[in-house]
């Protein structure tokens, strides 16, 4: 796995000012490290985070550079927290300032266009210091001038009538606007409120104030301002709203809805750049600012598409392709010419053309088709013998769509099977795919990972003896079920951070924001569902099978008491032959911000325990 991780990665530039920014980890750093070019072309390390800690355990948790490139707001996550602290640096000097941001989780800090300082969102400090234990309500807006103290912030906006709303925050291309994109939870619906920076005795506009639909900010012309919605359109389209006439009857559609969900939107060059997915693979389009499509992004294989990176005043852009059997490449669109091109790719120990990554699609319980794509290595043969990893997540609207990862093609290597279906519960084919995975629903999303078990074994990829499971968080629930409910479908499970007690998970950190996914214990009407699969409630007295009970002891997301209480659970009723043991990570979190090398271990460990309870012989030398 160390020899496969050990190459160069090089992120999508973006660019401020007359800088141009990019991450680069030459291999096998523990975190990557932020670079910055000037106009001529010189580039130097702007932020190491490997510096900040001998472990590699302190991470940058997100950058915002000033529009006229000169000052870099960056933030600092220790030990994997989603707690944050954003400190600011001048970029022609590397000179830190004086000025720190204490007590934000889930969010950025945003400039002002006099780039005089940032707008956040922050938390009041927990009760007691304690950073696992105290729920996190009542999130607030506010403006930090540079050069002065916290305690000296304005406070922009809150809502203590509405503790659990959190904002997401955006200042307009033009500087003119302060954007607030108003969440509660994570319901993937939210309002949206906006604020002219142009007058300083401005109030708060609400704009949208009712909770029906998602509502992302793309751009503005002056007070035409365009949004990606799902407003009576489940795949999404693109609206526009003339803030003189913000009545729902003078709502424009600019893109109309189509049978390909839209993933993402951004104006670059005077153009609508459109990513959008069909059947869980990523695609590229661009239209005119009228909505009249101009032309499909010739891409570079069936993958993933992250971007477009640009701007609307350049006549290019970036975006970066990725699948399950190719490291991330970023590529260069030119409108002058209508191409793409290169314009960087890694440099890699394997070779992507002796693997194969491709998509089939099952049925489900109730008669459903669900896409899943298969890697391997060339030459497989359906002898039902193959090793096979079921990797899922379905929840949240988030997409399954191809990631790369080094580790992986190891696991082929070895002769395995990577497997990862598209469940209910994301948003592969839009809001209605991500409903038909929520509340009551939630048990399709796990006939679903039943029935690609199923597809797996009747195919002839592999047999029960030779096919594990593995989630992570909402996942992780995943792997809760599936060894609850069909401990015979698999011979080792690995939930991974995992949300596995469904009556309790609301009174921890954030997790109360999740009741807008599963709905709550608290509820009468919700709660018999919650109970029917929750993991640590469904444990009974049989023969389950092998399984790896995975957390982190900082992690303050899904805290570590879910996995601490199912395994010993799990261990208590545990009737088979089989081994039901914890791996608890010390210094980590919920996964980001996790060092490189504490990855290569994760993994080691993973692959050894299936390997093992699959009852085979660990190779001396794998042929790669």
């Amino acid at each position: 796995i160390t020899t496969l991780w050990n190459y160069e990665k090089i992120s999508a530039p973006f660019e401020k000012g007359d800088n141009t920014f990019y991450y680069r980890n030459d291999g096998l750093q523990a975190q990557s490290v932020l670079y910055v070019k000037d106009k001529q072309g010189n580039e130097k390390v702007l932020l190491d985070p490997n510096a900040f800690s001998d472990k590699g355990t302190v991470a940058l948790s997100g950058v915002s550079v000033s529009d006229d490139g000169k000052v870099l707001a960056y933030g600092v996550s220790e030990s994997g927290s989603d707690w944050q602290q954003w400190q600011f640096m001048d970029i022609a000097s590397g000179k830190l300032l004086s000025d720190k941001l204490e007590w934000i989780k889930f969010s950025s800090a945003v400039w002002d266009h006099a780039n005089e300082g940032v707008f956040y969102a922050r938390y009041d400090a927990p009760a007691g210091g304690d950073k696992m234990a105290d729920v996190n309500f009542n999130q607030k807006v506010y403006y930090h001038k540079l050069g002065t103290d916290q305690s000296q912030d304005k406070l922009v906006y809150e809502r203590p009538q509405n503790k659990d709303w959190g904002f997401g925050i955006g200042v307009s291309e033009d500087g003119d606007y302060l954007l607030l994109s108003i969440s509660q939870g994570t319901d993937s619906r939210n309002r949206f409120f906006y604020k002219s920076l142009k007058d300083p005795k401005a109030e708060v506009v609400e704009l949208i104030s009712e909770l029906e639909a998602e509502y992302s900010f793309i751009g503005n012309d002056k007070s035409v301002f365009y949004f990606k919605t799902d407003l009576d359109a489940p795949n999404g389209k693109v609206i526009a709203i003339d803030l003189r006439h913000p009545a729902k009857k003078d709502w424009k559609t600019v893109i109309p809805e189509t049978k390909d969900p839209i993933a993402s939107v951004g104006i670059i060059n005077d153009h609508l750049v459109v990513s959008s997915l069909h059947d869980v693979l990523g695609q590229l389009s661009i239209y005119s600012m009228g909505g009249v499509k101009r032309q499909d992004v010739t891409l570079p294989g069936k993958g993933k598409i992250a971007g477009p990176y640009g701007k609307r005043s350049k006549d290019y852009f970036y975006y970066t392709f990725n699948s399950y059997v190719q490291p991330q490449t970023t590529y260069k669109f030119d409108f002058k010419t209508g191409e793409s091109e290169l314009y960087q790719s890694p440099k890699i120990a394997f070779n992507p053309d002796d693997y194969v990554s491709e998509q089939v699609f099952y049925t489900s319980k109730d008669g459903t088709k669900v896409p899943m794509m298969l890697s391997y290595k060339k030459g497989l043969k359906k002898d039902g013998t193959n090793p096979t990893l079921l990797y899922a997540y379905g929840g949240f609207a988030i997409s399954m769509t191809p990631r790369f990862s080094p580790a992986n093609i190891a696991w082929l290597d070895m002769g395995g099977i990577y497997a990862v279906p598209s469940l209910r519960g994301g948003a592969e084919y839009g809001e209605s795919w991500h409903q038909a995975g929520m509340f009551d629903k939630k048990q399709n999303v796990f006939d679903d990972y039943f029935a690609a078990a199923e597809y797996l074994l009747d195919q002839g990829y592999t047999n029960k003896s030779k096919l594990g499971a593995y989630g992570r968080s909402n996942g992780g629930l995943l792997m809760g079920a599936a060894v609850t409910q069909r401990p015979d479908l698999f011979a080792a499970v690995l939930p991974a951070v995992g949300v596995l007690d469904m009556l309790r998970f609301h009174k921890f950190t954030i997790g109360w924001a999740w009741t807008s996914e599963y709905g709550s214990a608290d509820n009468a009407e919700q709660f018999p569902a919650l109970l029917a699969y929750s993991p640590y409630h469904n444990v009974k007295s049989q023969a389950y099978p092998a399984t790896m009970v995975m957390t982190a002891d900082h992690d303050d997301r899904v805290v570590p008491l879910h996995s601490f209480k199912f395994a010993a659970m799990m261990q208590a009723k545990q009737q088979g032959d089989q081994p039901v043991i914890m791996r608890i990570e010390s210094n980590a979190g919920h996964g980001a911000g996790k060092p490189t090398a504490m990855k290569i271990d994760e993994a080691a460990d993973i692959f050894t325990f299936l390997w093992h309870n699959f009852g085979l012989t660990l190779p001396s030398k794998i042929d790669g």
